[in-house]
């Protein structure tokens, strides 16, 4: 007895503890609800605040503009700086995740607003959380700059890629990277690098198109040259930007004529994963794989804009203008198609002279021809597009004949509505009418002969609109 006694008093303390820890678990439980909830809120005000002072900025720009005073610019620069002021003191409070979210829930023009207030060493930070399609977004509008960009020169530091800041020769004979990129360099920074890497770089003003022999090359003391073609897809223009690459003493160089969104995802991806990069050769290939990446974006965009052209394309009725248009818009979408191809081609060729020299590792074999098997991809779908294309503008086309047609079919049923009354009208004006009708009055006598002008043409139409219908229910019955 003492012992089931003992038991009960056992059961009934353990289920006391278990009681007691369910009641703080759940009290815990609401304590985080409560944190999140305060946190979300929190955040939504954030985003609250800044998007009315964006609105705010947005006004006061607006009204300044209007208003007929003097001293209008210090007015406006004072009001804006004002704003900007407390924009920025708001954005310095908030983590790296919670200004992503907040540009990810504004609008395109919002987001530029509030980029332009966030201090440069957060933005790339940013870029890293932020989604992809707000990434893109911000790295496919390189920065305007009123002077050259300095030379880029990164090394690996704990397996990442690293910038080292360049200011003087001094600073630049001092580094040992793996990668130099040179955009728009001045003569003199040409200069720096040619004398202390011993390498022959070239002028990125006098990078044209060359014959494929002269591409491609490798030099005598070991230097391997590359010209390649890099896309460049804005609103308002595509184009191919030629870059050259030089392979020498495992350090990369490339200098081009602009900033491109591959060269700046490639500097985001290797700073921000540790052995993303091991050499300069795998930062070359990673260069050429993030541009089949970008050409691959570049179609899905243009699979998109095709669609809304199809659209207007296969509507029951179009307009010369509308027509026109679409042509423009289907010739925009064509010529981008076609430097996605040149693009991409010009890649596989660069890939097949880098493993016909035998430069690459076998790891790095198979990254080549992964990204081989990607151009191959993208290589059906120009093709699909190109078909797409022609098929959409042979579309436009023939509503353009229907619409002509139409208008000649119109010309038509007037010509053959006025032949009888051309003739009549020849008639009457001849001298024997007079003389037929000397004893009528002419204000009637050429009366009844217009009413008669005018009941032949009705009866002539009403013969070809009966002419007509009973044509197209015949072939109505035809095809039933």
């Amino acid at each position: 007895m003492a012992y089931v006694s003992l038991s009960k008093h056992s059961l009934s303390f353990f289920l006391l503890i278990h009681v007691l820890e369910f009641k703080n678990n759940l009290k815990y439980c609401f304590r985080v609800k409560a944190a999140l909830m305060s946190d979300l809120e929190t955040v939504q005000d954030h985003r609250s605040k800044i998007k009315s002072m964006i609105e705010r900025h947005k006004l006061v720009e607006d009204l300044v503009h209007r208003q007929d005073m003097q001293r209008h610019d210090l007015v406006e620069t004072m009001v804006q700086q004002n704003n900007q002021s407390e924009l920025r003191r708001l954005l310095d409070k908030l983590d790296t995740t919670e200004v992503a979210r907040i540009l990810e829930a504004l609008t395109s023009d919002e987001r530029q607003v509030l980029w332009q207030q966030i201090n440069e060493e957060r933005k790339e930070e940013i870029l890293l959380v932020v989604s992809d399609s707000v990434r893109v977004e911000f790295v496919s509008e390189p920065k305007q700059q009123s002077q050259s960009m300095v030379i880029r020169v990164f090394d690996l530091h704990e397996g990442r890629l690293r910038q080292i800041p360049i200011f003087t020769r001094e600073d630049l004979a001092q580094a040992k990277p793996i990668w130099v990129d040179l955009v728009t360099p001045e003569d003199e920074q040409l200069a720096w690098a040619r004398e202390i890497f011993g390498v022959n770089l070239p002028n990125p003003k006098e990078l044209t198109d060359l014959e494929t022999s002269a591409r491609f090359y490798e030099e005598e003391d070991g230097e391997v040259h590359l010209h390649s073609a890099f896309l460049l897809d804005r609103e308002d223009e595509s184009r191919n930007v030629a870059v050259a690459f030089i392979l020498k003493n495992d350090t990369l160089f490339s200098v081009r004529s602009e900033e491109l969104p591959v060269f700046r995802l490639q500097r985001l991806r290797a700073r921000a994963q540790a052995g993303y990069v091991s050499e300069a050769k795998d930062v070359l290939l990673d260069l050429y794989a993030a541009d089949v990446e970008y050409s691959a974006n570049a179609l899905e965009d243009e699979y998109v804009r095709l669609e809304e052209v199809g659209r207007q394309v296969f509507r029951s009725h179009m307009t010369n203008e509308q027509a026109a248009k679409i042509l423009t818009a289907i010739s925009v979408e064509e010529d981008l198609n076609g430097r996605i191809r040149r693009n991409v081609l010009d890649t596989r060729n660069a890939l097949s002279f880098l493993m016909r020299r035998k430069f690459l590792s076998i790891p790095q074999h198979e990254d080549v021809r992964e990204i081989l098997r990607d151009i191959e991809s993208l290589d059906g779908h120009t093709t699909f597009l190109f078909n797409k294309i022609n098929f959409q503008m042979d579309a436009t086309v023939g509503f353009l004949n229907v619409n002509q047609n139409k208008d000649l079919k119109r010309l038509t049923v007037i010509s053959v509505v006025f032949m009888p009354i051309n003739v009549l009208a020849g008639i009457g004006g001849m001298s024997e009418f007079s003389m037929m009708t000397h004893a009528v009055p002419w204000q009637v006598a050429y009366g009844i002969f217009i009413m008669g002008m005018i009941g032949i043409g009705l009866l002539t139409y009403t013969g070809l609109r009966h002419m007509e219908n009973r044509r197209i229910r015949n072939h109505r019955l035809e095809n039933n």
